[in-house]
């Protein structure tokens, strides 16, 4: 089939979501300047590269976690794993502004060693970031869409000792989950390698 995405796509769900993935879950932890937290997971997050280390994790409209990003110009991108799936979703709950997700998640905030925001302490990994822009970016009419793109450098990170393995982190002993389309998720369970090849013509 074939689909244009203004036009319709005529089936029983939008397939938009599962054909770009899997996606990795930015678990965006915030703290307003007047204190109250705010703990959400993202799925349209992603690295943007290295050195420096960066980050990305868009809201669709302005919610707490972009408006705290904003007015602090912190936060903290926790890493999702298989053994929070279910924090990890409570989370998502609608709450009302000023409810503490951490709390209705059963969930520990853990003092970040280099931003105010704290961590989620159950989390076998976290990313401590501090904001460099905020993009909307436009649509193909020129009007402005209501994406709001946090980019964030990453200045410290934190990593569960038990997640690491031979120096390096274990991602099918963590699980680390990921989003996929409509109500599925995943966890990696198994990884391969293979070497880059180099032109030799």
């Amino acid at each position: 089939m074939f689909y244009e995405p203004a036009k319709g796509h005529g089936l029983p769900h939008d397939p938009f979501k599962a054909l770009v993935s899997p996606r990795p879950i930015g678990w965006i932890s915030t703290q307003s300047n007047s204190g109250v937290l705010n703990l959400a997971p993202y799925s349209f997050f992603n690295a943007i590269g290295t050195n420096p280390h960066m980050v990305v994790f868009c809201s669709e409209g302005p919610k707490d976690s972009y408006r705290n990003a904003e007015e602090t110009g912190e936060f903290v991108a926790n890493i999702v794993t298989s053994d929070l799936i279910e924090q990890m979703n409570a989370s998502s709950v609608d709450a009302p502004a000023g409810v503490s997700e951490f709390e209705y998640a059963g969930l520990t905030p853990e003092p970040s060693r280099l931003v105010k925001p704290p961590r989620v302490r159950e989390a076998h990994a976290a990313l401590e970031c501090r904001v460099t822009e905020i993009h909307r970016p436009k649509a193909l009419d020129g009007s402005l869409t209501d994406r709001l793109m946090v980019y964030g450098e990453v200045v410290g990170v934190y990593i569960a000792d038990d997640a690491l393995v031979d120096g390096m982190f274990d991602v099918v002993k963590a699980g680390n989950v990921s989003r996929l389309g409509y109500l599925d998720f995943s966890t990696v369970t198994q990884v391969f390698q293979r070497t880059r090849p180099r032109w030799e013509g």
